[in-house]
């Protein structure tokens, strides 16, 4: 009898395996939002003012979002042409399974990835923020996770590693136009704003915004609830999409 959480474990746990073992990847992934991080603070360390403090916590939503989501996309490109994911198809489980199973797996490397982000930002750095730490990891890691999941789905739609890179000025350089960080969304052109309006970074954005200056959490917690409702639906997306190529 199939049991679906055993089945998403064994998958999550045979990723990241494959992660452990390709050392470039996996220190690309723990250490390039940290190191995106400090170089910003740098760039701000002379200026006037409290440039930081103002984009950090915007800038700790989006470099999880956009390292995981290219690192997800081309390695479940990967999966697919070199048979391995045909392969698992093949199993008694559901596909449900399977792209639960690469969520859990990247879903812990954005964990991990996102909490050290927020700790160097907060710890050597400096970074101000009014509301409380702990919900800035969780905003941060629910983004990184978003990123994963949309990684999962447009996948499905490349037929080579080009192919999903080219995903990313497609998928993620519009939201980061109109996330709010480079300008307020209320002072967005009217389309645009209701544009930026169904943008899941949007929401990430307005949460580490909110924690940056304020300590009320219930706005916090609504735009987190959209996050995660957005992610939720790019794994479902993601399983539908998710079928053999082969006969």
């Amino acid at each position: 009898m199939r049991t679906p959480g055993r089945v998403a474990g064994a998958v999550a746990l045979r990723v990241l395996t494959q992660l452990r073992r390709d050392r470039r990847t996996l220190v690309m992934l723990l250490a390039l939002p940290c190191l995106l991080v400090v170089l910003l603070w740098w760039m701000f360390e002379d200026a006037p003012g409290s440039s930081f403090d103002r984009l950090g916590p915007g800038l700790l939503a989006l470099f999880p979002f956009v390292v995981m989501f290219l690192v997800t996309s081309v390695t479940m490109l990967r999966e697919r042409s070199s048979g391995t994911l045909e392969r698992l198809l093949t199993l008694p489980a559901g596909r449900l399974d399977l792209i639960l199973g690469y969520a859990l797996a990247f879903g812990v490397v954005a964990a991990v990835q996102s909490t050290l982000a927020v700790a160097v930002s907060v710890g050597p750095l400096g970074l101000d923020v009014a509301g409380p730490v702990w919900l800035l990891v969780v905003v941060a890691v629910a983004d990184a996770v978003l990123g994963t999941a949309l990684g999962l789905f447009v996948s499905a739609f490349a037929r080579t590693e080009f192919q999903a890179v080219q995903f990313l000025p497609a998928f993620v350089i519009p939201q980061i136009l109109l996330c709010g960080l480079l300008l307020p969304r209320e002072v967005l052109p009217s389309g645009l704003e209701e544009v930026s309006s169904v943008l899941p970074l949007s929401y990430a954005t307005d949460a580490m915004q909110t924690l940056s200056r304020s300590t009320a959490t219930g706005a916090v917690l609504a735009d987190l609830a959209v996050v995660v409702g957005f992610g939720a639906a790019c794994l479902a997306l993601g399983a539908a999409t998710l079928r053999r190529r082969t006969a």
